[in-house]
């Protein structure tokens, strides 16, 4: 059963590393499909005043706790996460499991041109990988046209995997809204994580994720896109936790909510 915690609006996968690629990988092997979330501090607030982002976590077969703060959150609500699972940690184990299994990847979202440089420097690592497909469309919301004929092009691809780079809260959105039309396909919600593979954006160094200052690192190299979230709206997240915390206090400790995980878990 899966054991979850909610952090505000937001429900997280109480699995560690490990499970969280094991979960994703009976989700492709089982050809039941889903989609598989990575909620961070702007997931949390942007949820609050969300209600569609909302639901695109309710329905999310995985959600996965990408951040060191999400982890700190959840010890003061007193059900410490194992892990943190972080969209941009997954994709290199991930690919390489399915250049061992045969799985097919299709990278949609980024920049025009960051799919294909991040599938060369993919190939490159893993020369069995199989790309399935690329596409950098132009979604205005997730259920406008275009995003409907990127699922169909996905569709007609047949990939075993989707990783998608459109950004929070239109990756999350346009995963629910075309969930029928991927069908057996998983698709994980990646961010930025194809401008880090492709080297057109520098990631944090582990030391300053490991210190939960990836944001800072992140604002410091991009300061006029960034400045607005992590210096006006995330600050929110300690709000949210705070009423969370309040909540708790009145209403005792309760219970996790639990779901099926894929495979029986």
């Amino acid at each position: 059963m899966r054991s979850l915690l909610r952090v505000g609006a937001v429900p997280v996968d109480e699995v560690t590393f490990a499970g969280a690629l094991e979960a994703i990988d009976d989700l492709v092997t089982s050809r039941r499909g889903g989609y598989v979330l990575t909620p961070n501090v702007d997931h949390v607030v942007l949820a609050e005043a969300e209600p569609a982002l909302k639901a695109a976590y309710a329905d999310a077969a995985l959600s996965l706790a990408d951040g060191m703060p999400i982890l700190w959150a959840s010890r003061l609500l007193g059900r410490p996460l194992p892990a943190k699972v972080s969209g941009s940690d997954l994709v290199a184990p991930l690919m390489a499991r399915a250049a061992s299994r045969g799985w097919s990847v299709y990278l949609l979202g980024g920049a025009p041109g960051v799919g294909e440089k991040a599938a060369a420097v993919l190939r490159d690592r893993l020369p069995a990988l199989r790309i399935a497909g690329i596409d950098a469309p132009h979604i205005g919301a997730p259920d406008d046209a275009e995003a409907a004929a990127a699922a169909e092009r996905i569709r007609a691809a047949h990939p075993d995997l989707v990783l998608v780079a459109l950004g929070c809260p239109k990756q999350e959105l346009w995963m629910k809204h075309q969930a029928a039309r991927l069908g057996p396909s998983v698709a994980l919600g990646i961010g930025a994580s194809l401008d880090f593979v492709a080297g057109v954006v520098r990631r944090a160094p582990r030391w300053v994720s490991r210190l939960g200052l990836e944001w800072f690192y992140r604002l410091l190299h991009e300061p006029r896109r960034l400045w607005r979230r992590y210096l006006v709206r995330d600050p929110k997240f300690l709000g949210i936790v705070w009423r969370q915390l309040r909540a708790r206090g009145r209403l005792g400790p309760g219970r996790p909510g639990t779901r099926q995980l894929p495979g029986g878990r």
